[in-house]
Parts: structure tokens; C-alpha cells; sequence
């Protein structure tokens, strides 16, 4: 049986309107009277996963979500931190310099500053629109170099990010989780922070074997907890990448591709 759904969600619980749908709600209201835990696992901060929580009635201290592709992991409730691994000022100057070299734009998150942009930008605004956050303009050569960042993104139109991400040196996989979260995001973590290992550490917190998880996606931020997951789903949307790393494809965000694997796989409805 399984026991823990984990959920990506842009182009995976929502739809292209940015919504979570009729049945979707139902199948996840379903599989929690059951006992099942679901949980959303996004690139987003917690509070832009706040209404879409609220929506589905995920806000208790019982509720957890793993936000910033997992480098935090949290309770919903008192948004208590069970789970963080970050990155520093030093990580973010380094990375902004390379950006710079590269001709894209970047951003960061920080615990006490919020957004922060050396330069606002349209994918920047993009970012601090979607989840509801402000946007700072700050010279990353301000940060202190020990100051907390929780992650650091590259920004930019798909082409010229693609181009960019082609002349990455080999050396920043080292030093870096690197993942594409949608076409004009790049994403860099602590070394120890993605879906996948945030996964992994709250199904070990709830004693859930890996055998018993579900995790779905349909980007590139989602391989590592779909790989890790009993069930690994991959969107019927999700870039053909992805699809090669699951276990099973499910239809589109726009076709309630969520609901169907809840009820097929947890609610057993044929």
C-alpha cells in the first residue's frame, strides 16, 4: 500500500490555468481519509504553496510540504524547518559573477531578505509574482559571506539560459545541485538539497519504506524524487527526459494526470 504521495507542482498538481482541479481535490481528500500523507514538493517558497494548501485543507503541524526544491523541508502549521540545507552568500556572489560572464540573469532567496536580484528582470518579476513574495534589488557583492541563501537561480529566455547552461563548467555539478525547473529556470542548490533527498529524509521521519511512496513530476527539478520513489509518475506533459526515469506516465496536468494515479494506485478505483 502506499503511504506517501509527494507532489511537484507547476505543470503536475496544477494546470495551465494555475489551478488544481475539481477531481484532483477530490482524489487527494480521498487518499487523506484514508491515511495517506500527500505532500506538495516545489521550487517554490512556502508561502507561494500557501493557497493551494489552504485550498486543500493541508495547514495543520500533521501537514508538510518540502519547499525550494527541498531544501527546506517543513511543517505546514507553524512552518517549523525539519529538514535545511542551504547555501551562503559566498555561493550566491560566485554563482552571480558567473551569470554575469554567461549574459543571464539571476536571482536568490534569502530567509531574511526574501527575493533578492542584482537586477529586476522579467523572469525575476515572474518569480516574485507566482509566489506572492517581493522583489529587493541588492549588489550581491553586498552579502556577507556567511549570510544564509537558500537557493540561487539563474534566469533567463529558454534559449539563451539553454546556451548558457552548455558552457557551465564541469566543476559547478561539483559543487552544486543543478536542476531545470521550467524553461527559464535554472536552479542551483546545497549539494545535499533536492526532491529526492528531501523526500527521502520526511518518509524516514514518518516511518514510510520507499516502497510505499508515490512521488509524481515533470521537469527536471523532479528526477531525483522520482527516481527515489516505489512509484515514480511522470506527467503525461513532462519533458521526455523525465518520462524515461519513471515507472509509469500518467495524462497531462490539464486531464487530471494527479488524480488518476490516486485512484488507481491508492483508492484502487479501475
Amino acid at each position: 500500500m502506499y503511504k506517501l504521495v509527494a507532489l511537484d507542482m507547476d505543470g503536475t498538481l496544477l494546470n495551465s490555468q494555475k489551478e488544481i482541479s475539481v477531481r484532483t481535490k477530490q482524489a487527494i481528500n480521498d487518499a487523506r481519509e484514508q491515511g495517506a500523507h500527500v505532500v506538495l514538493a516545489s521550487g517554490r517558497p512556502l508561502e507561494g504553496m500557501a493557497d493551494y494548501l489552504a485550498q486543500l485543507g493541508m495547514t495543520s503541524n500533521d501537514d508538510y510540504v518540502l519547499s525550494y526544491n527541498a531544501s527546506l523541508v517543513q511543517r505546514v502549521g507553524n512552518k517549523e524547518v525539519i529538514r535545511k540545507q542551504i547555501m551562503k552568500g559566498s555561493d550566491a556572489k560566485n554563482i552571480a559573477s558567473l551569470s554575469h560572464d554567461l549574459g543571464v540573469f539571476v536571482h536568490a532567496f534569502s530567509p531574511t531578505r526574501g527575493l533578492i536580484t542584482p537586477q529586476n528582470n522579467t523572469f525575476t518579476q515572474h518569480e516574485s509574482t507566482i509566489n506572492g513574495v517581493e522583489v529587493t534589488e541588492i549588489d550581491f557583492s553586498e552579502l556577507d559571506n556567511d549570510e544564509e541563501i537558500i537557493k540561487v537561480m539563474m534566469v533567463a529566455d529558454s534559449e539563451i539560459l539553454s546556451a548558457a547552461i552548455a558552457q557551465l563548467p564541469e566543476s559547478l555539478y561539483e559543487q552544486y545541485t543543478i536542476v531545470q525547473s521550467a524553461p527559464f529556470f535554472l536552479e542551483l542548490l546545497n549539494p545535499k538539497s533536492n526532491k529526492g533527498a528531501g523526500v527521502a529524509m520526511l518518509a524516514e521521519h514518518l516511518n514510510i519504506n520507499p516502497s510505499e511512496v508515490i512521488c509524481m513530476g515533470d521537469a527536471g527539478n523532479d528526477h531525483h524524487m522520482i527516481e527515489y520513489a516505489g512509484l515514480g509518475v511522470a506527467m503525461g506533459n513532462a519533458t521526455e527526459d523525465t518520462k524515461a526515469l519513471a515507472n509509469h506516465i500518467t495524462d497531462t496536468n490539464d486531464n487530471d494526470g494527479v488524480a488518476k494515479v490516486i485512484e488507481e494506485f491508492i483508492l484502487m478505483r479501475s
